[in-house]
């Protein structure tokens, strides 16, 4: 049994194994390998590809699916706690699969159930099936996913799809290049996490001048529901729109343009027939990739991938113990005693005088002892 809960929780292992799993079950369907098994799709946020797609997946591998696309039909209207929910949901299914607009909500979900739990977007954190499918795609069209050079344009502020993607990426090496105004720029635990591992990226404010230099450019909707101050929007909406105008022979060829959809006016649809343009078949995608995270999580295909706790433990057990002296041993090892301060006292004695013996002294003489008279 396994959570997909964030992309972090996986190893680079485990993330190639789920593409593999794709592949495989994209060429050769498996119709019966979830038979008798029931899914729990609760979605707490409008969504069309992501909920179409699981439940597709799920009655492709022969499962079934339950559950509900608004949380208004549901008890929650009545103030049922989502804990509640969950743990009804974990009794009528195997596995839940769940969108919500809490961040941290499906890690809450997966604390609860006793059965697998997958991230279906959690607020703006983050979608780690999205990134799941993202890669099957880039891998599929470019033929690599190692050392790729991406550009990410639009909302990279509130954008998962942006966040779980770059985490990702930052296994496999690469480039980024984040185009954003700078209100909603990518956050800076991200770039934080970037410094640290000692990875390259750009902060921009065109995509223009990079055309030439990725090979992903990765374009996302300004997200309205996201912004609590419409006038914030207003200021942000729209500001990057692409077209064959300004794409078509100012970009490598090979590059190919992602999106997670839904569009609204970024990607003009005179780019929908050209070769650069992969964001339908990315969305088609979505199947094979979350039956493969089906299976995994319910054990139905045999996971040889190295979990990522299993890898931090055999990496402890990799690294030598420093080699330390004896004598520094016992300086780590032992608390040093303090001892304890004692103020020094002036002791007076008065010393008296023996007492002198009472009989008297035997003389001393030379003679022998039997002669003295």
């Amino acid at each position: 049994m396994k959570d997909f809960i964030s992309i972090k929780d996986l190893t680079k292992e485990e993330i190639l194994e789920v593409l593999e799993v794709a592949n495989e079950l994209s060429q050769k369907p498996e119709a019966e390998l979830a038979k008798g098994k029931i899914v729990g799709s609760l979605f707490f946020e409008p969504s069309t590809r992501t909920r179409l797609s699981f439940t597709s997946a799920a009655y492709r591998l022969g499962a079934q699916v339950l559950g509900f696309d608004s949380p208004d039909a549901t008890s929650l209207k009545k103030g049922e706690s989502l804990r509640d929910t969950i743990k009804m949901v974990e009794a009528y299914s195997d596995i839940i699969v769940m969108r919500h607009y809490i961040e941290g909500a499906a890690k809450f979900a997966s604390e609860i159930s006793k059965n697998p739990v997958i991230n279906a977007g959690d607020g703006a954190n983050e979608h780690p099936s999205q990134t799941l499918l993202d890669l099957f795609t880039i891998k599929k069209e470019i033929g690599r996913i190692e050392n790729i050079k991406i550009a990410f344009v639009g909302d990279l502020k509130y954008g998962r799809t942006v966040h779980s993607l770059t985490k990702a990426l930052e296994m496999f090496g690469g480039e980024f290049y984040f185009v954003a105004p700078e209100s909603i720029q990518i956050p800076e635990y991200i770039t934080k996490e970037l410094d640290e591992k000692g990875m390259k990226y750009h902060i921009c404010s065109e995509y223009e001048p990079i055309l030439k230099e990725v090979d992903v450019l990765y374009m996302t909707r300004i997200q309205r529901e996201r912004f609590d101050d419409i006038e914030e929007y207003n200021k942000v909406s729209g500001v990057y729109k692409i077209s064959k105008d300004t794409i078509l022979n100012k970009c490598q060829e090979h590059m190919i343009i992602l999106h997670p959809l839904p569009r609204v006016d970024e990607i003009n649809i005179d780019l929908d027939d050209t070769k650069h343009a992969l964001y339908f078949k990315q969305a088609a995608n979505g199947v094979p990739t979350r039956e493969a995270m089906y299976a995994l999580a319910l054990g139905l295909k045999n996971s040889t991938a190295p979990r990522k706790e299993e890898k931090e433990k055999a990496e402890e057990q990799k690294t030598p113990a420093p080699v330390v002296k004896p004598a520094e041993i016992l300086q780590q090892t032992l608390t040093p005693i303090k001892k304890k301060e004692t103020p020094m006292v002036e002791v007076k004695s008065e010393r008296t005088e023996a007492p002198q013996p009472q009989f008297a002294p035997i003389p001393v003489t030379s003679a022998p002892i039997g002669q003295q008279q």
